[in-house]
């Protein structure tokens, strides 16, 4: 697969290292993705303020409900790259077996690890949302049961904003990060 847009490389101009280096942990090494996104500068700073909402503590949804949704839509939209940065950086933190990380992957809400019905719900919710752009009647009834209407405001923007991130790592052709897992090392290390 050959990238159709090549991340910038160091040394990075001024701009561009400042908006860089506010987008990662202190000390952390950019992304290819976000690399990548710096190539439009003004896009990527308006940009910053809603994806550092999303990854925040101010999210009204836990780190493992917030993990559940991304790793399942970029999934369900074959972005191995973005898939495999959560999975790498979150997934433990989130307290996500390697059944679950399997699952999210390649299973569905059915499969047995999966033993909350939160869990479960946040999965089929995610799934509708792809499928579907939407949420039927008795899935919504069922997460509200679940869920504050802030939660699932947060639950919906975060599944849309990860179609979107999605959509460009897949469209831009965005390399797999060297130290991410790919979809077929949790099939083949967990069936």
């Amino acid at each position: 697969m050959t990238t159709r847009i090549d991340p910038v490389q160091p040394p990075y101009p001024p701009q561009v290292a400042e908006r860089l280096e506010a987008m990662m942990p202190p000390g952390v090494p950019p992304i290819l993705l976000f690399r990548t996104f710096v190539r439009n500068l003004p896009m990527t700073a308006a940009m910053s303020g809603w994806g550092g909402y999303e990854l925040s503590r101010r999210l009204s949804l836990s780190l493992r409900d917030r993990e559940i949704i991304i790793d399942r839509t970029c999934a369900r939209c074959g972005c191995e790259y973005e898939w495999g940065v959560h999975v790498a950086f979150f997934a433990a933190r989130a307290g996500l077996s390697d059944r679950q990380i399997t699952s999210l992957t390649h299973g569905g809400a059915s499969d047995p690890c999966w033993a909350d019905e939160r869990d479960r719900l946040l999965i089929e919710a995610a799934d509708a949302l792809h499928d579907a752009a939407d949420l039927s009647d008795g899935l919504w009834h069922r997460l509200a049961g679940l869920f504050s209407q802030e939660q699932l405001l947060d639950l919906l923007m975060l599944a849309g904003w990860y179609h979107a991130i999605s959509f460009t790592a897949n469209a831009a052709r965005v390399a797999c990060e060297d130290s991410a897992p790919r979809f077929a090392d949790v099939k083949l290390a967990h069936t």
